[in-house]
Parts: C-alpha cells; structure tokens; sequence
C-alpha cells in the first residue's frame, strides 16, 4: 500500500482518525476503479432545486447511489423517473461526509440501446480521454481559401449541394474531389486514405468531409477509429459534414469544425464574394466603433471598479469584527457581573452558616464555656472537677469567677 498510497502522518501511530481512513478509501478507490457502464433500474429519485439530480439504480440484489450534476443532465433529451431502465456510464467516487460510495455519473441512456450506440459511446469516451477532441487541437479554417479538396461520394446529393453553394459564394476557389466509399465495408478505411493522400498532395487550403443522412449504421464509417485519427493527424483544416443536422458521429468531434449540413459546411468554408467587396469599409467602421465601445467599457469599468464592493469589503470586515469585538466585551461584562453576583450571594450564604456556628453565637444561645481560673483549660467533664475548684465562667456578654464543689 506505502507504494502507491501516502498514509496520513497518524498513521505512524498506528491508528487512522474516521476522516483520515475516508479519504484513504477514496483515494484508492477513485485511482484504481475505470470508468463504467452500469445497467439498473432508477429509485429515490430527487431533482434538486440546484438542478443537480440524487437518485439510485438497482437490480434484484443491489443498489447503487448516484448523483447526476446539473452541467451533465441538462443535456438529456429524456426525464428520468423512478422505475426506468436506464445504462449509465460515469466513474465511483466517494462522498467523505457520510463514508459512502456513489456513481458519479457522466451520461444517461434509456436502456436498450444497440450494438453501434454502445460502441460509440465507448470510442467517444477513448478518444476524449486521449484528447483527441481538445479545442487545442483545433486548426483555424483559411479565411480566404484557393484550393478546397472534397471527400465524398461523386454520385451523392451531398456532391452537388457542395458544388452548388461554392460556386456561387466564391466562385476563385479550385475545387478539387477525391471520390471515397462513403458506407458499407471498407468505407472507413477509403476516407482515411483519401485524407492522407491531400495531406501528402499538400495543395489545398482546407478539407471537406462527409455525406448526406441515413441511419446510424449508414454513417457508421465516420464513427470508426481510423478515419477519426485521420482527422485529427491531418494538418490540413478539415469540415465535417456527415448526416442531417441531428446526427453527430465521432468524426464530428475530431474535425476542426463541424457543419449541420453539406451545404451549412460550404457557408462555412469560403466567405460570400458580394461580401467581400465591403469588408475593408466594414472593417474601418468595425475597427472605429470597437474602439470607441472598448474606451467607453473601460471607463464605465473603472468607474464601476470605484464604486465595487470588492474596495468597500476591506472597510467593512474591520467594522464587523468592530461590532463583534463590542458584543464579546458587552457578553463578557454581564457574565462577570452574573458570576459576581453569584459569589457574592454564595459569600454571604457561608457567612451566615459560620455564624451560625460561631462560638459567640453558641454562648448567646444560653451555654457557658468553664475554665479552670488557673491554666484556664476547658472544663468540659465533671471528672476534671476538684472540691472546691476555682473557675473563670465565660458567658456571651462576660466573665465571672468562681467555685466549684464536686458531689461525692
């Protein structure tokens, strides 16, 4: 365990605090456990008014507690309830405060999905990991560009609207097509070669790739492996464009851009020539009235800044802690007068018990204390008593001499 978990410094003393074991047990859990998918049928459930979603999955028997953040499910196209079947995928985390193990849990499906939709959810979360859908990744697409190259069916709709669209926006633009299979066996790895074979070629500013729409098993060649590391080793920028505008496949993810349609993808890959002959005009406008709003953002900023609360909070943290400092000192008073007071009471309480108990008390009570007159030792028995004894008797207001004589 020391070589892959750091115990807690309590641990030396062989022992673990509750909190310290927790979070020990979270660590291990959380780094050993891979993400999964996990089938059941949902129970207890609450949707926060956070928006966060509390609920548990079980079979005939177990359950599994879940949570769904509110980022997460808001893009769920379905409401869960309690007695549905759903697959969900996501990772086990632990919840310190209660000890407790949960599913923290990324997607949510209706149970019951297919073969394909599995197997894309799997790829999609292997390529995630990998980073192949990082925005870092992402190239910018050429703002005028010279020479376009097409990946496609060459007997597709998706051809002609290509064609279409390009030539009327900017007709400069040398359009170049590489035919591909575009479904059924062996299309996955004909795009990918077709993609390489630009990037070798090296003559062209951008990359449109796709087809028209269909079902999950028409588009499944843009949700293979291959053709999706073909996109993202490609250094020219590519377009996807694969399906209607519902449809999403891996290739979408991977590609520098993604277009709903054939024809959303050539709007996006050239600029309209009737607009072009205004862009200098409209970028001295833009450039003036941008400046002109950021001098005006900056000082409406800075005027805000003064006012902001941020430089008033310092100020009013010292006059809190002013008017707590004054509380404490107003609490801690009464209570010294309260103790006071007590003491006082209980003072003049053991006052009146030792008085009570006084020597000067008991002799106003009608008792006499006797001493001998000579080494004015108590007398306290009749033993000590000689014939004709001489004796001091003290009463509460005096002394008075006298003479004893003991009875035979």
């Amino acid at each position: 365990m020391r070589d892959f978990i750091d115990l807690p410094l309590s641990q030396e003393r062989g022992t673990l605090s509750v909190s310290e074991a927790t979070k020990l047990i979270k660590q291990l859990i959380e780094s050993q456990l891979p993400h999964m998918w996990i089938e059941g049928e949902i129970s207890n459930f609450i949707h926060h008014s956070s928006g966060h979603m509390y609920f548990s999955v079980k079979d005939a028997k177990a359950t599994m507690s879940c949570t769904m953040w509110a980022g997460r499910n808001a893009l769920l196209r379905f409401e869960p309830v309690n007695g549905m079947k759903v697959l969900l995928h996501g990772r086990i985390t632990v919840y310190e405060r209660r000890g407790q193990y949960q599913l923290d849990v990324h997607e949510m499906h209706p149970s019951g999905v297919g073969a394909l939709q599995m197997a894309f959810e799997q790829l999609k979360e292997k390529l995630l990991e990998e980073g192949l859908f990082d925005e870092s990744h992402k190239q910018e697409l050429p703002q005028f560009p010279e020479a376009i190259g097409i990946v496609t069916s060459p007997t597709g709709a998706a051809l002609r609207d290509l064609f279409s669209v390009l030539r009327r926006r900017w007709p400069a633009a040398e359009l170049i097509l590489r035919p591909a299979l575009v479904q059924g066996d062996g299309a996955a790895k004909d795009v990918a070669d077709a993609i390489s074979e630009f990037n070798d070629y090296g003559n062209v500013d951008l990359l449109i790739v796709g087809r028209g729409g269909g079902s999950l098993e028409d588009l499944w060649a843009f949700n293979e492996e291959i053709v999706a590391r073909a996109i993202h080793d490609s250094e020219i920028p590519i377009i996807s464009s694969v399906g209607h505008e519902v449809d999403f496949t891996i290739a979408d993810f991977v590609a520098d851009v993604r277009a709903a349609t054939p024809s959303a993808a050539a709007e996006l890959a050239v600029p309209d020539s009737k607009e072009v002959f205004a862009l200098i005009s409209q970028q001295i406008s833009r450039a003036y009235s941008l400046t002109k709003a950021q001098t005006a953002q900056a000082r409406e900023k800075l005027n805000g800044l003064q006012l902001s609360y941020g430089l008033r909070r310092p100020r009013d943290i010292v006059k809190q802690y002013s008017q707590r400092l004054d509380e404490l000192s107003l609490r801690m008073q009464r209570a010294a007068s309260a103790h006071a007071a007590k003491e006082r009471m209980r003072f003049e309480a053991l006052k009146r018990e030792l008085n009570a108990l006084s020597y000067e008390s008991i002799l106003k009570r009608g008792f006499v204390v006797i001493r001998d007159a000579e080494d004015g030792k108590v007398l306290s028995s009749v033993s000590q008593v000689n014939a004709k004894h001489a004796v001091e008797i003290t009463f509460s207001d005096g002394t008075l001499e006298g003479e004893l004589n003991r009875k035979n």
